[in-house]
């Protein structure tokens, strides 16, 4: 089994101080810009990317208007998307970060069903 080196607290701090740096960086030297992700999508605009077509998204529907959701679990769709929908020209970019949920995932020391991960 895992036994980390650190205490959870300073787990939590030193995964917040190289998540900031990295992500100043790679937007300042890839010129990006960062946007806001959904944590869902509707099923029916086809935008959660099914990865290998193995994983199964959670879904369920909304009260207010009936229409089934999906939890998404890749951004890969969504990013294209995003690109057109906000208009960026060729040659920029685009990152986000994304919060998922996997529940087919295999589980060990780095993988979890929860995801939070730059997309």
């Amino acid at each position: 089994m895992y036994q980390s080196l650190m205490t959870v607290r300073e787990t939590q701090i030193a995964i917040k101080e190289v998540k900031t740096f990295f992500e100043d960086q790679l937007a300042k030297r890839l010129e990006l810009f960062r946007v806001s992700a959904p944590l869902f999508v509707t099923k029916k605009s086809g935008l959660n990317d099914h990865l290998n077509g193995v994983e199964r998204p959670i879904e369920f529907d909304m009260l207010h208007s009936g229409e089934e959701l999906e939890i998404v679990h890749s951004l890969a769709k969504w990013k294209r998307f995003a690109l057109h929908e906000y208009g960026y020209e060729a040659g920029e970019g685009l990152y986000t970060n994304m919060n998922a949920i996997r529940r087919d995932e295999e589980l060990d020391a780095t993988h979890s069903i929860y995801v939070d991960q730059w997309d």
